[in-house]
């Protein structure tokens, strides 16, 4: 397909001409819209749920268990409500299902289509959710904000992909990223903000506003272009070109055109996607796109992100302290994505993974420890000012290894190893397992911390140890690879390389 340059040693891809043009940056940023959506969502859930007026009003029974003296409940337990987490999970199995129908829309009809599909479920169900009287609507806007989820991280970071340069894929790819620490974080100020509103009424504040990310997507996406890759995947050559021509601001760019067209060309044989991704040739990308995002879930992340204000509340910190608390974390959270935007193109996916995994290991059993210390089985207990800013650090330092590790990498890695006859059904693979155990996970989580007290931080450190060993010895590097070379790096690889046969290199110049 391309020149190789001595590959499997270097590790370097074909150098394709062309730079980073404005174009590319701009519309990368309107694309990465879809993770501000998730983000928002994802930090506004569990602030919204530890706000007295919103519990009052749909689960008074939460309400009175943790405002009651008389029901005597360990810490632990006292949220543990399964309606309460159905109103945080159902979105997720929603974005699930949504998936599946995503990864069809967006192969046949194109990248931005997807994005304006998602864009628009979203803005519908913030909507709802700001006007809800009861909980049937609650419910039914927060499984529109999951189609919407649904459709922007299916299609989102395949468009990244194909879009940036190889040398700065990794970078823009974070974008979305990004977008989704930028979302929390903002979800995490206006939380603090609508919880002073003395009415009553401050949490429809907090969910109507997820319509501004809406609007932003949506709108945006009717101005994005569509990528040179989904342009020649529905046969306007032409077109397609000119459209590579301008991403790449130069008109020499025959070579990259070339790969894409062969990459296109044997996509376009194959019919059934995923049936071809079983398939033996394909077995690396497969494990790889479910278990990344298997992994991602279970480091115990969303544990921390949906329900920081709860946990932090749960633990002793007032309403307010509780709200900050979260929002430092937040804030950490930018910061460390910045870090890897800086970092993953020039050290490699590979080591901060590794770095990330340690990081998070040691952090997590400090967690479970000063937890156990101090609340015990019995969940009776409380936090002096010193082991409470400790808490705080620890899990600040975790939020930092996450959102420079396992959080970015989880999208990026996946979208970036399949080619271009499974993109479509890895990427729904690699969405529709995320979301599955995100589902789990927090529909289980306040339960879980009831049953399993301060050891369900050792539950996750465990798996953390796990995934960290896996990326060892399973993953290869595939920074400033070409998306249209990686079966060289796979067939290089000590355990993966058996499953590639020579053919799937022919046209890969040695």
């Amino acid at each position: 397909m391309a020149v190789g340059g001595n590959f499997a040693a270097q590790g370097l891809g074909a150098n394709y001409e062309g730079g980073i043009t404005a174009f590319v940056v701009v519309t990368c940023v309107v694309a990465a819209m879809g993770g501000l959506l998730f983000g928002y969502d994802l930090g506004i859930s569990g602030g919204v749920t530890s706000m007295d007026d919103f519990l009052l009003k749909f689960f008074p029974s939460v309400y009175h268990s943790t405002k009651d003296g008389s029901v005597q409940e360990s810490q632990y337990c006292k949220y543990d409500n399964h309606l309460l987490t159905l109103f945080t999970s159902s979105l997720y199995l929603a974005a699930l299902v949504a998936s599946f129908a995503a990864s069809k829309v967006t192969r046949v009809y194109g990248r931005k289509i997807s994005m304006f599909l998602g864009g628009l479920a979203f803005l519908i169900g913030a909507i709802l959710n700001g006007i809800a009287m009861n909980i049937t609507v609650l419910i039914i806007g927060r499984l529109l904000l999951g189609v919407g989820v649904g459709f922007a991280n299916q299609s989102v970071p395949v468009y990244l992909s194909e879009m940036a340069p190889p040398k700065i894929r990794g970078a823009l790819n974070i974008g979305f990223q990004m977008a989704i620490t930028i979302g929390i974080l903002v979800a995490n100020f206006v939380n603090y903000g609508t919880a002073q509103i003395k009415g009553g009424w401050g949490w429809r504040v907090s969910l109507a506003l997820a319509a501004v990310p809406a609007i932003l997507m949506t709108v945006g996406s009717v101005f994005l272009p569509d990528t040179p890759n989904s342009i020649i995947e529905r046969g306007h050559r032409e077109e397609a070109k000119r459209m590579l021509q301008k991403v790449r601001g130069t008109e020499h760019v025959d070579h990259e055109f070339q790969d894409l067209v062969q990459a296109s060309e044997a996509a376009s044989k194959v019919q059934h996607p995923w049936r071809n991704i079983f398939e033996r040739r394909y077995r690396p990308q497969l494990v790889i796109c479910f278990l990344v995002p298997f992994f991602q879930q279970f480091t115990g992340i969303n544990v921390i992100m949906f329900y920081a204000p709860v946990l932090f509340k749960t633990l002793g910190f007032g309403d307010n302290a509780s709200l900050i608390s979260s929002a430092i974390s937040g804030i950490v959270n930018v910061v460390a994505t910045l870090v890897s935007i800086f970092s993953v193109d020039k050290f490699g996916r590979r080591g901060l993974f590794l770095e990330g995994g340690i990081q998070m290991i040691i952090c997590q059993i400090a967690v479970g420890a000063l937890i156990g210390a101090n609340f015990g089985v019995d969940g009776e207990g409380s936090f002096s000012k010193v082991e409470a800013n400790l808490l705080l650090a620890l899990i600040c330092l975790y939020v930092a290894a996450f959102a420079w590790s396992w959080g970015p990498l989880g999208w990026l890695v996946p979208s970036e190893i399949c080619p271009l006859e499974i993109r479509s059904a890895g990427q729904a693979i690699n969405v529709s397992v995320n979301m599955l155990f995100t589902f789990i996970i927090a529909q289980g989580f306040l339960s879980m911390l009831c049953q399993m007290k301060f050891g369900l931080f050792f539950f996750f450190a465990g798996f953390v140890v796990v995934m960290t060993i896996f990326i060892f010895f399973f993953l290869p590097e595939t920074k400033n690879v070409p998306i249209e070379e990686m079966n060289r790096v796979w067939k290089a690889h000590w355990f993966w390389g058996k499953y590639i046969p020579d053919e799937a290199l022919i046209g890969e110049d040695p």
